[in-house]
């Protein structure tokens, strides 16, 4: 007997053209029910607290960390940005270390959010973190900021995106976001790893270009050493890789997120195979390319935004929220005459207090409240410039040009601030003034209520008349 077989031919999905945020069309409608959406629509960056309800380990020495508002609200943003989160490395009643880190969640689902940090044993937060935030644990956090993202509408909808070790955070966030919408799009995401088991998110990224064929992920192992079975690419990013993955990459825009050496790299190596600026798009926090101007701006305006909400709530807050339209009570937090409540769920729980602190900068003037500050008048004068910086800690006045950045020329000059992205993104180099003023370009290192406390980031920031520092 002859067996048949019948062959049915697999058809692709329909779909309609191109990709389009959820909050795109609703944001740009005028009719009332449009208003109820708002709240979902990353136009309000916040500072806010957020409980951590979950963490999952990732390959690569990563972790994943879910959270969500203290407030019950969704946090809106858009697939590639970050939140500024304040970790209390030094102890619960000292000062807070601040860091930006990629929410590799999608903004379809707004009611849980995700960062995910990889541990880096030298570094000072992140090994703390992965070590004390778990369920419970509540931080302080401002958000959403970035200028990496995706558009909110793409009626062509072809991307490349190029990651390098934690880089692929953002770039998940992207890749979920995609997933989760209807209409075409046509993704290739290659992602570089240092050995066969560092790739994070290796098991969900299968699933989805299994399941979405607008998806295919590639993977290369770089420079190292190809184990056994190993199936993916092998090598540095090159030109030839590009044209492997992507021979129409010319078409298509492209998202890149990993060391600055990658970066410079890949900028090289796309417009080698024909990719215009225009198309390219990086996320990294130091070098001189114009992406950081971009982040200046809209980090500038993500604290605006959110000083200018919190003083509403502070103004009224019972009438801030019963001027919303009705559909806000999904999601509306609790509040009295003192503000916002916390939502109810589980038992908030505050980060350990017993975390060591780091030592304190030795051989400067003691200036514990019980004793009478220095004479800045008596202290040694170094450098040439018109305006003059006073280290009360340190006991030296250091002369200063105006268009100098102030980190740069304190450090010549051996006073210590400690600092790590230099760009005004991280936080790490803040400190006191206690007189004077500056000019600060910063990227969300800062907030707003810390600037009104006389706070400022010397990486970022130009003096504009002489200056009295506390450091």
């Amino acid at each position: 007997m002859i067996e048949v077989r019948t062959v049915t031919a697999t058809q692709e999905p329909q779909r309609i053209r191109g990709l389009e945020m959820p909050w795109n069309r609703v944001m740009a409608s005028t009719g009332g029910p449009a208003g109820a959406a708002r709240a979902l629509g990353p136009w309000h960056p916040q500072e806010f607290m957020a409980e951590c309800v979950e963490t999952v380990p990732e390959a690569g020495g990563m972790m994943t960390f879910v959270f969500r508002r203290s407030d019950g609200a969704p946090l809106a943003f858009r697939p590639g940005q970050y939140v500024n989160v304040a970790f209390p490395v030094n102890g619960e009643n000292q000062e807070a270390v601040d860091r930006s880190y990629s929410l590799s969640s999608s903004p379809t689902q707004p009611w849980t959010f995700n960062i995910t940090v990889k541990s880096d044993p030298t570094g000072l937060v992140s090994p703390w973190v992965h070590g004390n935030v778990r369920p419970g644990t509540v931080l302080e956090m401002l958000g959403p900021v970035g200028a990496f993202h995706l558009p909110d509408a793409d009626r062509r909808a072809r991307y490349l995106l190029l990651a390098a070790g934690a880089g692929i955070t953002p770039i998940m966030s992207m890749v979920r976001t995609i997933h989760s919408l209807p209409g075409q799009a046509d993704v290739v995401v290659l992602y570089h790893g240092a050995a066969a088991g560092d790739f994070a998110f290796h098991q969900e990224l299968a699933y989805i270009a299994s399941v979405d064929s607008r998806v295919k992920v590639f993977y290369s192992l770089g420079d190292r050493s190809q184990p056994e079975g190993w199936e993916g690419l092998t090598g540095r990013l090159t030109a030839a890789m590009l044209e492997e993955v992507a021979p129409d990459a010319n078409g298509r825009q492209v998202y890149a997120c990993g060391p600055e050496g990658y970066l410079n790299t890949a900028t090289g190596l796309l417009e080698k195979v024909g990719v215009d600026d225009t198309s390219i798009h990086m996320e990294f926090f130091s070098g001189d390319r114009q992406t950081l101007l971009e982040y200046q701006a809209e980090l500038a305006l993500a604290v605006d935004i959110a000083e200018e909400i919190a003083e509403e709530i502070a103004d009224s807050a019972e009438d801030y929220y019963e001027s919303q339209p009705t559909a806000f009570g999904l999601y509306e937090p609790g509040y009295d005459a003192e503000g916002t409540l916390k939502a109810t769920g589980l038992p908030l729980e505050t980060a350990d207090e017993d975390a060591p602190c780091p030592e304190a900068p030795d051989g400067g003037p003691d200036l514990r409240p019980d004793t009478g500050a220095p004479d800045a008048s008596a202290f040694d004068t170094v450098g040439t410039g018109s305006l003059t910086l006073s280290f009360m800690r340190t006991g030296i006045n250091v002369r200063i040009d105006p268009t100098e950045h102030i980190l740069g020329v304190a450090q010549r000059a051996g006073v210590r601030i400690g600092a790590n992205c230099k760009e005004g993104m991280c936080g790490s180099c803040k400190v006191v003034k206690l007189s004077g003023e500056v000019e600060m370009n910063h990227q969300g290192g800062i907030r707003a209520r810390e600037i009104d406390a006389g706070k400022f980031l010397p990486c970022c920031s130009t003096a504009r008349s002489d200056l009295v520092i506390d450091a």
